[in-house]
């Protein structure tokens, strides 16, 4: 197949509004929330009115009609500034809307996306276990039916969006019954934000992305309508199999983003700073340094826009997107140690945007399947057998 990733005249008037809006907006006020572990609600609130959080679904449902590469053009841009900003976003449409429209009925879709696509309500999807990380296939979260009610009983943790004053809902995997043979059938089932029962801890402390909103969750015999069920029963662990797909693509972008924000603070250091009388940027060490850097940022954009086209053109994507990830993941680790290194002392202070970069950085080699998991999956799409 021959690859084309130059942009329409569309994707690219989005990609420069939303280049325009991370440097005018985000840029200036986003440190002093991440310093304060604060939600940036007025940046969300303006993000909301831009229609990023209806980018990828149809006018019918309240969003703009645009396509899943629309999405990823503005992480990108986004994460170049700020990685809390742009995983709030990810997050939000990925995980909190995607799975209602992908898998909700009629009903469910015009109930909640018009309010998720307006970005009045996030939504938060909640997967990971304490003790299950990886294993999603270990969900001890469990759901017993009840008249025409499920009963839910469980803890989920390292949940993005789901704490925040406009949070909205939360869809939540959850054990239903088992086959013949024991193993679980797993569900996914929609949770309004006040279900009583349903409680939200404090936020987390962490070590970067700490302007957005990440907390563990618990339910105790926490009671919705049946009617709140998800796509089909036990169908659960193929869905969200599929949502994390996509999603690997949007963190590839994210990813890269942060990879290329390295760049662009790096190059802009380097031809200010000035040791031995000349700019440190006119030394071949840092030159090379920064080559470096463009190279890895540029092939991680391919290798992420790539996965996006597949996905569009209806084509297996499994594992470009998790290649993408695994990839894009490690570079913009490696961009973020080599830009604070370019910054020397100056780069370990937080009034330097790569100070924030670097610690943001780590997380994308964890979070929507670690690097080991993309290398399996990587591996079984070889036709490699399980170890």
């Amino acid at each position: 197949m021959a690859l084309d990733h130059r942009l329409t005249p569309e994707h690219e008037e989005l990609r420069r509004t939303v280049e325009a809006f991370a440097h005018d907006v985000v840029a200036p006020r986003i440190g002093a929330y991440y310093e304060q572990h604060a939600f940036p609600y007025d940046i969300v609130r303006e993000m909301a009115a831009m229609g990023l959080f209806g980018l990828p679904f149809p006018e019918e449902y309240g969003g703009m009609g645009g396509d899943y590469l629309a999405l990823c053009l503005a992480l990108e841009e986004l994460a170049r500034v700020d990685s809390s900003v742009a995983i709030t976003l990810e997050a939000g449409v990925s995980l909190g809307a995607m799975p209602l429209y992908r898998y909700g009925s009629e009903e469910q879709k015009r109930e909640w996306l018009p309010k998720l696509c307006s970005g009045e309500m996030l939504g938060a999807f909640g997967l990971t276990e304490p003790g299950f990380g990886s294993d999603a296939g270990g969900t001890r979260t469990t759901a017993v039916r009840d008249g025409d009610s499920w009963v839910i009983n469980g803890t989920k943790c390292f949940i993005t969006n789901s704490g925040t004053d406009i949070t909205g809902l939360v869809t939540v995997t959850a054990v239903t019954g088992r086959t013949a043979d024991g193993a679980p059938l797993i569900s996914t089932i929609v949770v309004p934000s006040g279900t009583p029962g349903f409680t939200v801890a404090a936020p987390y402390s962490k070590v970067g992305w700490n302007a957005s909103d990440t907390r563990e969750l618990s339910f105790s015999d926490v009671r919705v309508p049946a009617a709140n069920l998800l796509g089909e029963e036990g169908r659960g662990y193929a869905q969200f199999l599929r949502i994390l797909d996509e999603g690997r693509i949007a963190i590839s972008a994210l990813a890269t983003g942060l990879a290329q924000g390295c760049v662009d603070e790096s190059v802009r250091y380097a031809g200010e700073r000035e040791a031995f009388g000349r700019p440190i940027g006119a030394n071949q060490a840092i030159q090379f340094k920064l080559a470096d850097m463009e190279m890895r940022a540029h092939t991680a954009r391919v290798a992420w826009r790539d996965a996006a086209s597949r996905l569009l053109a209806g084509e297996p994507f499994k594992k470009e997107a998790a290649m993408a990830k695994l990839y894009s993941s490690d570079v913009a680790v490696t961009n973020a140690r080599e830009a604070t290194q370019i910054h020397g002392g100056y780069g370990f202070m937080n009034e330097y945007p790569v100070a924030r970069m670097w610690r943001d950085s780590k997380i994308l080699e964890i979070g929507e399947g670690t690097s080991e998991v993309q290398r399996m999956l990587i591996a079984r799409e070889l036709g490699l057998g399980r170890g």
